[in-house]
């Protein structure tokens, strides 16, 4: 049961925080995401279900926006939780720079010239 009651007050936070930031990532940035990355961002993997992980936590700062999100797979999502991308990778053993350059190749391809990138993340 207190797992339960700990479970509502976390997902009332997380809508609430979420509630006071501009999240502006469409269904359509959201499909190209996906598309330019082809899998997992962190791990590769195709044969799962894609979920929307920021990059920069929610908890952290972060925004659901076209620069922050990229599509993870649930148990890297999962996993990753709230930590900070380039330590959890190095943890996962994951290759920290790979994933850091494909993010801003992607980034670069997806976001319209001359649109500055206002997130934090890398």
């Amino acid at each position: 049961m207190a797992g339960a009651t700990r479970r509502v007050r976390v997902a009332r936070r997380r809508r609430r925080r979420l509630a006071l930031v501009d999240n502006d990532l469409t269904d359509l940035q959201w499909e190209a995401l996906r598309a330019a990355w082809g899998g997992c961002a962190y791990c590769g993997a195709t044969d799962r279900p894609l979920q929307r992980d920021c990059v920069l936590p929610i908890s952290r700062g972060g925004r659901y926006t076209l620069g922050n999100v990229v599509p993870a797979c649930g148990p890297c999502n999962a996993s990753k939780c709230n930590a900070e991308v380039v330590s959890w990778l190095r943890r996962k053993k994951l290759d920290e720079r790979t994933f850091l350059l494909r993010h801003v190749e992607v980034r670069a391809v997806l976001t319209p010239t001359g649109t500055p990138h206002t997130d934090s993340a890398p």
